[in-house]
């Protein structure tokens, strides 16, 4: 496998060694011993999927506090996939990275706890899978804006379609500092 650095410390693309031939393809999604000796995370407890449509946009969504660490990745479909560093006293605070997902590619993507995430689907499905280092908590969703101005995310979409919670979802201008993740050194 291979580790890209990312312009956000700490969050990394992986491509994964993939072995095929005319019958198909193997490769690890995951390999704790493997990941362990990257500094990424061996141990998970919360594995999601979710399908969407073309031009459906997740996010940005993060929890707060217990926060989720996550590793993403495209089944089925093209997606592009954000991370947003909201660390409070983070030097790259309010800084975005965009990355293309898909099956074909088989990149994944680790999200490190303590940045917002989203997706925007490119092609006419996506069905999109997270690893979580923490569980859901409702008390503890939260999220930014996807459009918000001052982060300038450049998604690949025009009109995305939305969620209600997504729509409502505050600047990270606006968010009380008590909501938002602290950075550690």
């Amino acid at each position: 496998m291979r580790i890209i650095e990312t312009k956000l410390p700490g969050c990394v693309v992986i491509e994964p060694a993939v072995f095929g031939d005319a019958r198909g393809f193997f490769f690890e999604a995951w390999n704790a011993e493997r990941f362990g000796q990257h500094g990424l995370p061996t141990r998970f407890v919360q594995s999601n999927v979710s399908s969407s449509a073309k031009c459906v946009l997740r996010g940005l969504h993060y929890q707060w506090p217990r926060p989720q660490g996550k590793l993403v990745s495209v089944l089925v479909g093209d997606v592009f996939d954000v991370a947003v560093d909201i660390r409070r006293g983070s030097p790259t605070f309010g800084q975005w990275e965009g990355v293309m997902l898909s099956a074909e590619n088989k990149r994944q993507f680790w999200i490190p706890e303590g940045f917002a995430h989203g997706f925007a689907v490119l092609s006419d499905t996506a069905v999109f899978s997270y690893l979580c280092t923490d569980v859901y908590v409702k008390e503890a969703d939260a999220g930014v804006r996807w459009d918000d101005p001052a982060v300038g995310v450049e998604w690949p979409v025009d009109a995305p379609l939305l969620s209600e919670k997504d729509t409502a979802a505050p600047l990270l201008a606006d968010i009380d500092e008590a909501r938002l993740p602290v950075f550690a050194a």
